[in-house]
């Protein structure tokens, strides 16, 4: 097999030079194709991630002695990596991005990183919050006010603002796993020191020190969109958030219902076990900190300390560019303050709810803290279900589609404030929270689905300010509930939320159109940039001017995914004559190019559907039976 990679393009055959593959040739190219498949499915289970110095295929027999003909070139690296081939279906023209999710597995680089990623942030939720269920404890041991407690919980969640500010630029010059295990291992410190406070001055500083956990938030998402295609990102980001922001559900019932019990039965004494407790999620942060800097990678090609020793890095990243273009993004403020509004009330009701059931409907501590932990528990699956919302809604309306849902759902979320401010029956409370709960959680899926687009050069800065706006907003509804009564601060709360969604209406991002205005174009994923053509190979490079655009576009490389005999079967009985292959794209209702000729190179013989890039294999255009994700691009 010839080689099928070399740098940062495939060689072997120029997409330019394709010509029309005849029409008695295509059964053949359709069962040659299949056959192939065939023989990967045949070997065996085993993962090759060897290194790959030299970003060169396997040679003949490597793979199960075929030649490497088994071998899927969605599943080979496109450029210099440090693996042979990759477990998940990727796409070369977003370096080397993966464009599916297998969440039971753990193989590196993407889905190691996924779970890596999600875990991290769940420990960093898991010692950011273990203090809030021994609050009550605490309040008596040390005779503190409620103005004490409450300028702690505002002290936890406003010093990750400063946190997640810088951190969003680091990612963009270091990655995201030197920085969560380092973010890890320094928060675990102050954890275990919670034993050694005496005034309400030790406790908010305390918890100022610890909120540097949250931090982690920036890198989780950062992570997966490194690791994972726009076409599913959404999901990606939302899984990874939410899991993470399970850590506060679980915490509340594993430290507040399971360890201190057990510690108090231990020691004998309430305030010998919380002063104790706390060193419990400390190591198993600092523990996590480690393995996760052991375990995994930075991107789809390896570490990038590995990209900058081989020039592959963008020279020019720099923290305070990185930054300033974010900052200079209206698009990124718009998003900070609709984050605010859903994850600042998240973390604002982590705080408030078991407050508010207590003092409302006169429950004991054990129960309103129960009560609180649904809230946390519902990250389990709504945050996922927002960002799946966000990516199905991207898939049939574009851009359009991810601001319309986000919008929805900001407008949901404030409503049900509303009801959950004027509802006076225990149960009815409790049903409302859930209902409330499913909206704000879904609203963060949404915001970071739309975050990767603001602006992909500088992806890190974009997340951490965005992701600021969250503990921003959690400040300023925790002062509300400080200083006001309870339904004057949900007025409040719930007022924000409302004005915020129709901001959506200002949300314009680059090549994409907009609720108002805009309209969509061809968008290089990787650097943000603008293209005269469809993305291929060698036009998504950052360094590359675009082609000029040819009059004849059945050479295109974005073409129709090969069909499976049945596929086609069914197709020819409802479409014209087989002769219209050679016929101008159509497209789709969303104005993409959706079909283009079978193609082959003219002078290289037999065509093997393997010497292919991924850019010349076919995409399907018929979405009732595509399996594929939609265009990247709108």
């Amino acid at each position: 097999m010839a080689s099928l990679v070399d740098g940062d393009s495939v060689t072997g055959f120029d997409p330019s030079e394709m010509e029309p593959l005849p029409d008695d040739d295509v059964e053949g190219f359709h069962q040659e194709w299949l056959e192939s498949q065939r023989g990967l499915n045949q070997q065996s289970n085993r993962r090759d991630q060897l290194v790959n110095p030299r970003g060169q295929a396997p040679a003949a027999g490597e793979s199960g002695g075929d030649g490497g003909l088994g071998l899927s070139m969605r599943k080979l690296a496109s450029g210099w990596s440090r693996y042979r081939r990759y477990d998940l279906e990727v796409d070369p023209k977003q370096d080397d991005k993966a464009n599916e999710i297998l969440i039971c597995t753990f193989a590196r680089p993407h889905m190691r990183a996924f779970h890596c990623a999600w875990w991290a942030f769940f420990v960093a939720f898991f010692i950011w919050f273990a203090i809030s269920p021994l609050l009550p404890n605490i309040q008596e041991d040390l005779n503190l006010s409620n103005d004490d407690i409450w300028s702690s919980s505002i002290a936890g969640v406003g010093g990750t603002i400063f946190v997640r500010l810088l951190l969003g630029p680091l990612c963009d010059v270091y990655g995201a796993r030197v920085l969560s295990a380092i973010v890890l291992c320094l928060a675990a410190i102050p954890t275990a020191c919670t034993g050694l406070v005496q005034t309400g001055s030790g406790l908010i500083a305390l918890r100022l020190a610890i909120g540097v956990a949250g931090g982690t938030f920036v890198m989780s998402q950062y992570w997966t969109s490194r690791m994972f295609t726009k076409e599913v990102v959404g999901t990606a980001n939302a899984l990874v958030g939410g899991w993470g922001n399970l850590g506060a559900g679980v915490t509340n019932i594993l430290i507040g219902s399971v360890l201190f019990p057990l510690f108090e039965g231990i020691t004998g004494s309430s305030e010998t076990a919380w002063r104790t407790v706390c060193i419990v999620p400390a190591i198993v942060a600092f523990i996590t900190g480690i393995v996760v800097w052991r375990i995994s990678d930075d991107c789809p090609r390896g570490n990038y300390s590995d990209l900058k020793l081989r020039g592959l890095f963008p020279s020019k990243t720099t923290v305070t560019k990185s930054f300033h273009t974010a900052a200079l993004n209206s698009n990124t403020w718009i998003l900070f303050v609709q984050y605010a509004c859903c994850f600042g009330v998240e973390l604002t009701m982590n705080n408030a709810a078991a407050l508010y059931f207590r003092d409302e409907f006169g429950l004991s501590s054990e129960a309103a803290r129960s009560i609180n932990a649904i809230f946390g528990w519902l990250n389990l699956f709504a945050r996922g279900l927002g960002g799946f919302a966000s990516d199905a809604c991207m898939y049939k309306f574009g851009m359009k589609g991810r601001i319309w849902i986000q919008t929805i759902l900001l407008l949901l979320e404030g409503c049900t404030i509303f009801v959950f401010m004027n509802t006076t029956t225990l149960g009815g409370a409790i049903a409302t929270l859930v209902i409330f709960s499913l909206f704000v959680q879904a609203a963060e899926g949404t915001s970071y689905a739309i975050v990767p687009y603001v602006n992909p050069r500088f992806m890190g800065s974009v997340s951490g300010i965005v992701g600021a706006g969250g503990n921003v907003g959690a400040v300023g509804f925790g002062m509300a509930f400080r200083e006001l009564p309870y339904d004057q601060a949900f007025l409040i709360m719930a007022g924000s939320i409302i004005g915020s969604s129709f901001l959506s209406f200002f949300l314009v991002i680059k090549g994409y159109r907009g609720i108002l205005w805009g309209r969509d174009r061809f968008v290089d994923t990787e650097t943000g940039k603008l293209l005269k053509k469809a993305p291929t190979l060698s036009n998504m490079k950052s360094s590359a001017k675009p082609r000029r655009q040819e009059k004849d576009e059945s050479s295109s490389p974005f073409l129709t995914e090969l069909r499976r005999p049945e596929e086609t079967k069914t197709n020819e009985e409802s479409s014209h004559d087989p002769s219209d292959r050679d016929s101008s794209p159509r497209r789709s209702r969303s104005g993409n190019l959706v079909s283009s000729p079978l193609t082959r190179p003219p002078s290289r013989g037999r065509s093997n559907p393997l010497s292919l890039s991924k850019s010349s294999l076919p995409q399907q255009s018929d979405r009732s039976s595509s399996r594929r994700s939609p265009p990247y691009f709108q």
